[in-house]
């Protein structure tokens, strides 16, 4: 039976690599044509009853890189915390009882054992470089439990890890890992530039999936009767900083020095989720990293005819 799915946030990085997943598997993808503010209870009300879908997938909110997240902690967090809770309650109240919320990695525990298990939540101290984002996440993956418990409804949460693909952020000031080292040694190419001076030392380490392999995932597991109301999302092992910067140099055609400058934060050192429970569902990511910065460089130089 096709199903209507409503993506919060379908013009977005993940949303719109869901809306694609969505129109492959068949169904339909119904959202407005205008731009909906979801930290807007009543507008959001309204494009939900408007739309009456029988799945959301949340993945509308706030995002950004390290640095966005040090200079407006208040905005990572409240309005995260606004965009789940408006979203949520107008999913109810259309007579949704299918809704998958996209959390994010932020959400567990710094010092928790790596890799890190869906039950490692709440078992200690956020990052507190990505704190109040991860806060936010946490809020609404109990939230989702809470409506869950209360309501009778499935609303269950994913856990990607570090996202990036064609539709990525590339503003120096908002943007994640991957599309911000593809930018810098762009930049640098396109400026005769023969150093590029990487934050933190290189040692850090980081899961990275393509968005479309999560919305994917996501699929997956909005197919399940009875889906796992927490379940992290990602390949097997990681990346260091150092080897995703030679790679992004090598995609974008940079020969010159790289330097790590270990006086600029670099957040946790590892974070690497546990991904069993997933791969146990029948998924797996169908692009190596190497393939997915090839397509999302490609993809920037498409979208970009001005030099970076």
């Amino acid at each position: 039976m096709t199903k209507r799915v409503y993506v919060a946030g379908h013009r977005g990085l993940l949303g719109s690599a869901l809306t694609r997943a969505v129109l492959r598997s068949g169904d339909e993808c119904v959202h407005p044509d205008e731009h909906v503010d979801f930290r807007d209870r009543e507008r959001t009300g309204a494009a939900l009853a408007a739309a009456r879908p029988d799945v959301v997938v949340l993945a509308a909110g706030r995002v950004g890189g390290l640095g966005a997240n040090l200079a407006e902690p208040v905005s990572f967090l409240d309005d995260n915390l606004l965009i789940q809770s408006n979203v949520l309650a107008a999913s109810l109240s259309a007579g949704v009882e299918r809704l998958l919320f996209i959390g994010s990695a932020n959400a567990y525990p710094a010092a928790a054992p790596q890799p890190i298990s869906e039950s490692s939540l709440e078992e200690g101290p956020l990052d507190p470089s990505t704190r109040s984002y991860g806060l936010a996440k946490l809020a609404g993956v109990r939230l989702c439990d809470a409506y869950s418990t209360q309501h009778g409804v499935t609303y269950h949460s994913v856990m990607p890890c570090n996202l990036y693909g064609p539709g990525d952020r590339f503003d120096p000031q908002t943007a994640h890992v991957v599309a911000a080292t593809l930018r810098r040694f762009g930049h640098a190419v396109a400026n005769g530039i023969d150093e590029v001076v990487v934050w933190g030392s290189g040692n850090q380490r980081r899961q990275l999936l393509l968005a479309d392999d999560l919305a994917d995932a996501c699929m997956v597991l909005l197919d399940q009767a009875e889906p796992p109301s927490i379940v992290n999302a990602g390949p097997v092992g990681d990346t260091s900083i150092r080897e995703l910067a030679e790679l992004a140099a090598s995609v974008v055609g940079f020969d010159g020095a790289i330097a790590f400058d270990t006086t600029k934060p670099e957040g946790v050192l590892r974070r690497e989720l546990d991904t069993t429970r997933m791969h146990q569902l029948g998924w797996q990511p169908r692009h190596t990293l190497e393939e997915g910065l090839c397509s999302t460089w490609k993809w920037y130089v498409e979208q970009h005819d001005k030099p970076l």
